[in-house]
């Protein structure tokens, strides 16, 4: 039996500081129009089933509950269920390594990518390129978590593409966000019930999972989900969260066409991936060519637009030191950028890398001096076509992101909807854009931001600007929040690649905490 702590107590506070959270008056009377009902139940002494979870040379056996929904009014019953793995040792009063029942951080990975629908994670799954021939598949992160003592919930979410049988959307935005608050609710309600630590859930996540796992992050115990969340039936619990981990997080959507020009608006050839199905699976082909004049046009006018909005933030490096751009997107922003990269470049030199072939690099006595930004981006070469995220023709994964119950694509900006050319094409309204972009939530009392961040983004990621991540990490440092941003050399767009330095880092703010 798990030792029972005082779980009747903190279970009792834990509703009640959940039901009394501040809430302003309007979502209040618009939530209280949904009937409350009581959240899924969860008993740690049935449902499951035990497994043997093997990373590298170390093994545990964990209780496994899989599908284990987290509302009690689903509207996609498969999608909005959560796998949970707790290890055995802590229902027998044991610890692995520093970690026991009472102690032990929840790990909290999503496998959301393309703001598709997700599946919940299970310890044999896998995030990113498959391994090369005759190499070992690497753990996956849950997988490594558990050996490593961390309770894992990893919980499905809607995606952009899901219909009911009545031809309404049903994952439309805000849905995953919502989904990942109403998991992070089920185990803060059922903390008592269950070893884990809900006061330390670390969020992982790789591109539009990354971007999720900020959005959460930022978005704590945020009055603009409530009326989503209570609809579903989502306990009566706080949703804030400990940490982050973010890969490459393909966020703040509204300015994302204008970043993604800023960098490689003067990169007119490209190299972009087509995907096609071929007996339902899925064909990647990668496709080049150069941008038509009116391509070009886009981007220049989305490149120009971009400084006043960096502008707009207020950014300040380490020292206080304003970090702004002039009117062509040159200035200390984007010096901070670029100090970012020739960092990641100097640690791969440090390693052993071989640079001489990066003409764009200029290195002296084994230190990186300086680079040529503009030749680093070329180099790298463009892949997505401008607009990047809102496409003229409703043709990127964000215009179906940003649908609604009746309506499968629309345009979520200004710009986009101005240069539309699809007849009669409808634009997203302010308020769930609003809800998507992470950057609206940090610095505002409303929302409880999580304390501790990691953020990575490879130097040859093409999918977004590296104006994203660094404008998110400065943001969040600038009001007081712990922040490991990295560029990490020469990785192209990714996830959990580094898990004994991501693990390391999770050791290392979870011990602060204690």
């Amino acid at each position: 039996m798990i030792p029972r702590r005082t779980f009747t107590l903190s279970l009792l506070a834990a509703s009640l500081a959940g039901a009394c959270s501040a809430t302003p008056m309007n979502a209040a009377s618009s939530a209280a129009r949904t009937p409350a009902s009581p959240p899924p139940p969860f008993d740690p002494e049935r449902g499951y089933q035990r497994r043997e979870v093997r990373a590298g040379d170390r093994t545990v056996v964990v209780r496994a509950w899989e599908g284990l929904a987290y509302v009690s009014r689903p509207v996609e019953p498969q999608w909005q269920v959560m796998n949970l793995y707790i290890p055995e040792a802590y229902f027998q009063g044991e610890r692995i390594g520093r970690h026991d029942a009472r102690t032990a951080p929840i790990f909290l990975p999503n496998s959301i990518g393309g703001y598709m629908p997700a599946r919940p994670g299970t310890p044999e799954g896998r995030f990113g390129p498959p391994p090369a021939p005759g190499q070992t598949p690497p753990p996956s992160a849950i997988a490594v978590a558990l050996t490593r003592g961390l309770v894992v919930a990893s919980p499905g979410a809607r995606g952009r593409t899901l219909q009911a049988a009545d031809g309404t959307w049903t994952g439309k935005a805000p849905a995953a966000i919502v989904d990942l608050k109403a998991a992070v609710r089920f185990l803060r309600h059922h903390d008592a019930a269950m070893p884990g630590d809900s006061a330390r859930i670390i969020s992982n996540g790789t591109s539009a999972g990354g971007a999720m796992s900020a959005l959460l992050g930022a978005s704590g115990n945020s009055a603009d989900h409530e009326d989503e969340l209570r609809a579903l039936g989502a306990a009566p619990a706080r949703d804030d969260i400990f940490a982050v981990s973010a890969y490459c997080p393909i966020t703040d959507l509204e300015h994302a066409d204008a970043a993604y020009e800023w960098q490689f608006g003067h990169a007119h050839d490209y190299r972009r991936i087509e995907m096609s199905m071929l007996d339902y699976r899925v064909q990647r082909r990668e496709v080049a060519g150069t941008l038509t004049a009116e391509q070009i046009a886009l981007a220049q006018a989305l490149r120009a637009s971009f400084p006043a909005y960096l502008n707009t933030l207020g950014l300040r490096d380490a020292a206080g030191r304003p970090l702004q751009l002039d009117a062509s997107g040159r200035g200390s922003f984007l010096d901070q950028v670029r100090a970012l990269v020739m960092a990641s470049a100097q640690q791969a030199l440090d390693a052993g890398a071989d640079l001489s072939s990066r003409g764009w690099l200029r290195i002296a006595a084994g230190r990186v001096i300086d680079m040529d930004f503009d030749a680093y981006v070329l180099a790298a070469t463009r892949m997505k076509l401008p607009p990047a995220f809102d496409g003229v023709a409703l043709d990127t994964g964000e215009n179906q992101l940003f649908g609604s119950r009746t309506v499968d694509k629309r345009h979520f900006t200004a710009f986009s909807a101005q240069h539309s050319r699809m007849a009669g094409a409808s634009r997203a309204d302010e308020r769930t854009v609003r809800m998507m972009n992470p950057m609206h939530y940090i610095g505002q009392s409303a929302a409880t931001v999580a304390p501790h961040w990691r953020i990575r983004h490879g130097t040859m990621d093409r999918d977004t600007s590296l104006a994203v991540p660094v404008m998110l990490g400065t943001l969040l440092a600038q009001n007081g929040i712990d922040v490991d941003l990295a560029l990490p050399w020469d990785r192209p767009h990714s996830g959990d690649y580094d898990l004994d330095e991501l693990f390391a880092w999770i050791d290392r703010v979870t011990a602060s905490a204690r």
